[in-house]
């Protein structure tokens, strides 16, 4: 008989989180525990990927009829409905929560609607008071979006708040520059709402293929964002408090701390002054500024579990911490922060520790999605990266599709492979097209296989569609 209550006890009800619990008791035969302080299902199902996502069909709406009737349809402009939305998105949420409970029950796992910390490297301790042992705890808490140390943040929203929302704004002010802000600047611009975006960098989506970053802006600022590259936000408050304050000394004016609590916003439109020198009021404003991984009071440091400077939980190739019995994965850990990897960090976890086939995590090649309007695949090396490796070919191409032909739109479309010169492997993969998503997880297939250029020019095309531009560009536009 075990001197412990479980042989696993995961914290987290995340996609990671659940996967491992999941397969461990039901391939493994695992007793194990999981506690979620939240809801089950995490960032992604709850608060991230999946309502995004769906907010994302929802904006791309906006621009049908218009093409619809260039094509012929007579079809009229019509309204977004939030309330209506958002009654049938929480709906959806509610079936995919449902649906993860189930899951865990039919694969026996226990679960603690409860927040768990330690207490030391078997035991874990939950708010309802309870205490449970295990021989291996795994920390798959996630992150939680940040505001910027910005006296007055806690006035603006962060991601999380979007989904809640009793009513659009009319004006937002976006603030960041990563693929947070320019999805939500892109969905809540084909809601209607009007969109201003702050960027205190010289070009959105930094980490990304510089040619496909430029694409994405101009087409954003094409579709009516007001995007403004180089700015940040020096001072924002109240409109109402604007006349009071501004004459005041900052230590006598009413700040609002800026916290990593929820944002409560008032109703009332915000003024903002920029670094641009201009000042400008909001009806809300939207910080997409950075997330940080949950591990505050789990009690990590006491048991000599190292932490990063972002709050991170360090972890070896097998997602081991620095306390042999003590194990974590996903956003947590900070190490490639998408729902997917988690997953598979979640099984390699598995397969490590309860099938006695130590699996390192693979976190090389992994394809991905932006969705912005239009949507941006990626897998690999950028332009950039590749060069400091090495010679290269580029092959690019940049179009207009043919499903605007008759549309007075300026929408573009763009195909890039990134080679080695040497080895002729295609190092990276970049697409900005409608449905560049889908696309990419295809060609992430090859590209993972260590395809090479050679290998896509004898692949045959599919004729007419955007995507053949990928197995027919011959010449390279740059040798570096």
């Amino acid at each position: 008989m075990s001197d412990f209550d479980y042989d696993l006890f995961v914290i987290g009800g995340g996609s990671g989180g659940v996967r491992a619990a999941r397969v461990a008791a039901g391939e493994t035969g695992a007793k194990v525990g999981l506690a979620e302080e939240s809801r089950y299902g995490g960032t992604c199902v709850i608060r991230g990927c999946v309502p995004k996502k769906l907010m994302v069909f929802a904006s791309e709406y906006a621009t049908m009829p218009a093409a619809a009737r260039a094509n012929g349809w007579d079809i009229p402009d019509g309204t977004f409905d939030w309330s209506v939305f958002q009654t049938k998105l929480h709906a959806e949420l509610d079936r995919l929560e449902g649906i993860y409970r189930k899951l865990l029950a039919g694969s026996g796992v226990e679960t603690f609607d409860a927040r768990a910390t330690l207490k030391d490297a078997h035991t874990v301790e939950l708010s309802t008071g309870e205490t449970k042992t295990a021989k291996h705890i795994l920390i798959a808490t996630g992150g939680r979006p940040v505001r910027p140390d910005l006296p007055n943040a806690g006035l603006g929203l962060v991601s999380d708040d979007i989904f809640d929302l009793p009513a659009l704004p009319k004006s937002v002010l976006i603030v960041g520059g990563g693929y947070i802000a320019c999805e939500f600047a892109c969905i809540l611009n084909g809601l209607g709402v009007e969109v201003t975006q702050y960027y205190r960098g010289a070009q959105i989506l930094r980490g990304f293929d510089e040619e496909a970053r430029g694409l994405i802006a101009e087409q954003m600022k094409a579709s009516g964002i007001d995007l403004h590259l180089g700015t940040d936000i020096v001072e924002m408050c109240r409109e109402d408090d604007l006349d009071e304050t501004r004459d005041a000394p900052v230590e006598a004016r009413d700040f609002v701390a800026a916290a990593d609590t929820p944002a409560t916003p008032d109703g009332k439109p915000l003024s903002v002054k920029a670094t641009n020198g201009t000042e400008r009021v909001f009806d809300a404003v939207f910080f997409a500024t950075g997330r940080r991984p949950n591990t505050d009071g789990l009690g990590l440091e006491d048991l000599g579990i190292a932490l990063g400077r972002d709050g991170s939980v360090t972890v070896d190739d097998y997602s081991q911490t620095a306390v042999p019995s003590v194990y974590a994965i996903g956003d947590v850990t900070n190490r490639v922060n998408l729902t997917p990897v988690a997953i598979r960090e979640g099984m390699a976890f598995v397969e490590t520790v309860f099938k006695g086939n130590p699996t390192p995590v693979d976190h090389e090649l992994i394809p991905s999605a932006v969705f912005t309007q239009p949507e941006f695949g990626t897998i690999g090396l950028t332009e950039e990266e590749a060069r400091d490796k090495g010679p290269v070919e580029v092959y690019c191409t940049s179009f207009k599709p043919m499903q605007t032909a008759f549309a007075e739109q300026s929408d573009r479309v763009l195909m890039k492979l990134v080679v080695c010169a040497d080895t002729r492997k295609v190092l990276g993969c970049h697409i900005v097209a409608p449905g560049a998503g889908e696309m990419i997880q295809l060609a992430g297939i090859a590209v993972k296989l260590g395809a090479t250029k050679e290998d896509f020019d004898r692949t045959v095309a599919v004729h007419p569609t955007m995507s053949e531009e990928i197995v027919t560009m011959r010449t390279p536009v740059r040798k570096t």
